[in-house]
């Protein structure tokens, strides 16, 4: 479902050798990929910006005990960043999610059913090495 952002349409931080540059045209963001092309990677140094700004939150699979729910469905004006996707979130969640208007969310898995996106909502994370710095950008699905 097309919302634009409400929170975030750049979302950018450096960490030691990385940088992390990506730019969201909607309110959901869906990040898939193959193992090992820095997903999780990308998700820790944006932990790192959320420790600061408390407009964002991160989850993950180790949160799968914590109730996370209550806190997505109590807040607004969030950006919610979710690694894990398909572990963490169940059927009632993606819903819940998909129609959700108050937030935005960059959710990292492997299967966006549920989350009612359209092909061109799905990105993958792309890597491109500029001398000894790695910079991650998001590219469009070619599924």
């Amino acid at each position: 479902m097309k919302i634009k952002p409400v929170i975030f349409d750049k979302i950018q931080t450096s960490h030691t050798s990385f940088v992390v540059d990506l730019t969201t045209d909607n309110n959901i963001t869906f990040i898939m990929g193959d193992s090992g092309v820095g997903k999780s990677a990308v998700f820790s140094f944006l932990q790192e910006i959320a420790a600061e700004d408390k407009r964002i939150r991160c989850f993950n699979y180790l949160d799968n005990k914590k109730n996370y729910k209550t806190t997505i469905k109590k807040s607004k004006g969030k950006l919610f960043i979710i690694d894990n996707a398909d572990v963490l979130l169940d059927d009632n969640m993606r819903h819940y999610i998909s129609l959700d208007a108050e937030n935005q969310y960059v959710i990292i898995g492997r299967n966006p059913t549920g989350l009612l996106l359209s092909y061109d909502e799905l990105y993958e994370l792309e890597s491109t090495k500029e001398g000894n710095i790695v910079r991650f950008t998001l590219k469009k699905c070619n599924i």
